[in-house]
Parts: structure tokens; sequence; C-alpha cells
């Protein structure tokens, strides 16, 4: 399975479980930007991320943290 921007939902999970000490609240939208590439199933764009994508990533992961 490969994650594209679109799947915030599964990154946020993928996220959280990669990264459980870290407060997702707190997390830039550059640093998350490169965490989400970073992850092993992430194969897209880099350049089709935007600011709403991120933020819908990181107020899931909020709730998966929560």
């Amino acid at each position: 399975m490969s994650l594209k921007w679109v799947d915030v939902q599964e990154i946020a999970i993928q996220l959280a479980e990669a990264r459980p000490d870290v407060n997702p609240a707190t997390v830039s939208f550059p640093r998350l930007r490169e965490w989400v590439m970073a992850l092993p199933e992430f194969d897209d764009d880099p350049n089709r991320s935007g600011e709403k994508v991120l933020e819908a990533i990181q107020a899931h992961w909020i709730e998966e943290a929560d």
C-alpha cells in the first residue's frame, strides 16, 4: 500500500506510531511535511502538499494521540 497526501488519516496513524513521544500540536508544518515524506509507505509528489493537507494530517494525529 502506498500513501498519498489525500490519505490524511492513515498518515496520522503512522506518524503516531512512528513518533509516540511527539506532541503533534507542537510540530511545525515544514517538519510535519518532512516526516510524512519520510514514512516508508509514502509515495506522492512532494509538491502536492499544502497547508490545508498538513492541517488535516495534524488534526488527525492530535486525535490519534488523545
